[in-house]
């Protein structure tokens, strides 16, 4: 903790010549991070508290078991991260604002040290998030804020739990601290969909081995319902964005990629209103999906989407490759992120089929 609040200075008086925007932002960063690791506890010590419910303790213990699990079967690292436990009396750790052009689905990119260039920028308080957003949008941008439940330090702190996620559904949790440890396995500066995608891949290598040993036949069922719901909505959405860059390169003038545009998203919102009528969901998971799918429907969120799916057919093909063998698979994937973008692209697209690539 001190190592990387050591850092986090540092980077604060680098950039103090850069403007009082920047410093500012940086400082939220700084100190949001650090309100996190303050209110850190031990696990064994929120679960010897008597003040502690029933029900944190029940949900505690299972991601303790999550946690071991998550290093003794699939080789993620072995530390100190989420082995404690913080309330930070908010429904989300940070809110990631996302922006991209009105006719364009490329995401504007935000560079930071250590994390190098990524396709958000990130706020503690949801204030800052809206202001910055607020601000994109009068400059003519799509934007889309998410609240992020969780995030990963790289390595630089011992993430800890939180109650942003912990009152999840227990495979949300077992979910969340496989992806977010695997961020500590590999990482490449500049590149969300590499990072991203790798990080889902090991997520749901892990949920199909946790589900396969440690959960009910009903919980079993519920997960595979989850993933084909999850695969028809991913392939509607990459649909859409095939529908709308197809508009943005061939439309004769804006107005049209205009028109094209609100055509596209009006026949995603009927499409997924067509799907939803199938799925027979709770009124607790409509509203979910319905937020996910409906609010700010734009390039932005369409393009936060696409980040954490483009790549994660090739990945699990790089899996399958490897026999299952979660130590080469990971061997492998720093190999790739070693390599140059352009080769690591190159490589990746070669491990998927063709009907795949195309939704990327």
């Amino acid at each position: 903790m001190r190592r990387a609040g050591a850092l986090l200075v540092s980077a604060l008086l680098a950039l103090a010549v850069s403007g009082c925007a920047t410093v500012s932002y940086y400082w939220q960063a700084a100190m949001g991070q650090f309100d996190v690791g303050r209110l850190a506890r031990p696990i064994d010590e929120v679960l010897s508290d008597t003040a502690t419910s029933p029900d944190l303790r029940r949900r505690l213990e299972y991601a303790m078991r999550v946690r071991d699990f998550a290093s003794r079967e699939l080789g993620l690292p072995d530390n100190r991260s989420y082995r404690r436990y913080a309330d930070l009396k908010r429904p989300y750790v940070v809110w990631n604002v996302f922006a991209a052009p009105e006719l364009s689905l490329k995401l504007r990119s935000e560079c930071f040290p250590v994390a190098g260039c990524v396709v958000y920028r990130g706020y503690f308080d949801p204030r800052d998030a809206e202001r910055h957003a607020a601000e994109l949008r009068a400059a003519g941008l799509d934007v889309y804020v998410g609240g992020v439940p969780a995030y990963s330090t790289l390595g630089w702190f011992a993430d800890p739990l939180l109650n942003t996620f912990i009152r999840y559904p227990d495979l949300e949790i077992a979910r969340l601290v496989f992806h977010e440890l695997a961020h500590q396995v590999a990482y490449v500066k500049d590149d969300s969909t590499f990072n991203e995608s790798f990080a889902v891949a090991v997520e749901e290598e892990g949920l199909r081995r946790w589900v396969a040993g440690n959960a009910s036949a009903s919980e079993k069922q519920r997960f595979e319902a989850f993933r084909a719901r999850r695969r028809e909505l991913v392939a509607l959405l990459q649909s859409t964005r095939r529908q709308l860059r197809a508009a943005y390169d061939g439309g004769p003038d804006d107005d049209a990629r205009r028109a094209a545009k609100r055509a596209a998203l009006s026949a995603t919102v009927a499409d997924y209103e067509r799907l939803k009528a199938g799925w027979r969901l709770t009124p607790a998971e409509t509203r979910a999906y319905d937020d996910w799918v409906l609010k700010d429907l734009n390039n932005a969120k369409l393009g936060s989407i696409a980040t954490y799916t483009q790549r994660v057919a090739q990945f699990s093909a790089l899996l399958r490759g490897a026999g299952g063998d979660m130590s080469e698979f990971f061997s492998q994937v720093k190999t790739l992120a070693a390599r140059p973008k352009a080769e690591r692209e190159m490589r990746l697209d070669a491990l998927a089929p063709v009907f795949e690539r195309s939704g990327s």
